[in-house]
């Protein structure tokens, strides 16, 4: 762990992480930090690249992308070109959320959303089947979301 990180800035990003659309004046109370230290500490964590960014949190069901997969991608030729390759493209397409190359078992593990079982065949299509370096597809399809959270457990200070 970064050693300038302070109780407060835990405190800080322990706010952020449960709401990030806290303004300054509300954050600063909630850590009970004045709001000028408040902007200057949350400035040096972005700085720092501890917060690497700050989005909105936005409901796949509602906005017409109820279909989530896992997928376990399986490369032919395992070679750093061909990796680097593979995961260029896939880091393109929108309905990847998140790209994990991983080891050991598969070489990729994908997160996607999209609308239903034709706009995943589209995809599969566009960045698997189209690719003579993919030997293998597992794709777990989501039935139920029982949890999905973004924060991760912060050190005690």
């Amino acid at each position: 762990m970064n050693e300038d990180i302070d109780a407060i800035d835990l405190r800080l990003l322990e706010a952020l992480q449960a709401d990030a659309s806290l303004s300054n004046q509300d954050l600063a109370a909630r850590v009970a930090v004045s709001p000028a230290t408040c902007l200057r500490r949350v400035k040096r964590l972005v700085d720092a690249g501890i917060i690497e960014r700050r989005v909105a949190l936005l409901s796949p069901d509602k906005l017409g992308a109820g279909l989530q997969a896992l997928l376990e991608i399986t490369l032919d030729r395992q070679g750093a070109e061909h990796l680097d390759a593979f995961e260029a493209r896939a880091v393109q397409e929108d309905a990847v959320q998140q790209c994990w190359r991983v080891s050991p078992g598969p070489d990729f593990v994908l997160v996607v959303q999209v609308a239903d079982m034709p706009a995943y065949h589209a995809l599969t299509q566009r960045l698997l089947t189209q690719d003579a370096n993919v030997r293998n597809i597992k794709a777990f399809f989501s039935v139920k979301r029982a949890k999905f959270d973004t924060r991760i457990t912060l050190p005690a200070r």
